[in-house]
């Protein structure tokens, strides 16, 4: 069954996003992004150009030719996703399929519409049955 990890409380999501990523990377961890909306997909992959403390986080587009040999791939679709390891969403809604992933990587942010749907995506999963890991990231950052 895919664990659930829920990080919760960031101050910048997107952020706190790269740096989770940045993390994998540097540990050879294979993932896939799932971010549908342009705007997040673009934003997300500016941000891992620049990710500090390890600077660059290599990775691509799914559409990519090299997307089969990256590590991380941002991807507007989970349907010819070619990783099934670790998934990070960057929707606000449930990824389509996320159970064929060993992992599910939810971040919210700390404003009141971003709260709201991460606590819809937690409700789904627990009525599932998903068991959720749950990081405190404002306690993280003391």
């Amino acid at each position: 069954m895919t664990q659930v990890f829920f990080y919760h409380n960031a101050t910048d999501r997107l952020n706190a996003v790269a740096a989770l990523i940045g993390k994998a990377a540097q540990q050879k961890k294979a993932l896939l992004v799932y971010a549908p909306d342009p705007q997040i997909a673009d934003a997300i992959d500016r941000q891992l150009w620049v990710q500090h403390p390890t600077g660059f986080v290599p990775h691509v587009r799914a559409q990519s030719p090299l997307a089969s040999e990256t590590l991380v791939v941002i991807a507007d679709t989970l349907e010819h996703a070619s990783q099934s390891q670790r998934l990070f969403n960057l929707s606000r809604e449930i990824p389509p399929g996320f159970s064929r992933f060993a992992s599910l990587i939810e971040v919210v942010g700390q404003d009141d519409e971003d709260r709201l749907a991460g606590r819809e995506r937690v409700k789904f999963y627990k009525d599932r049955g998903y068991e959720i890991q749950f990081i405190d990231l404002e306690e993280k950052q003391r």
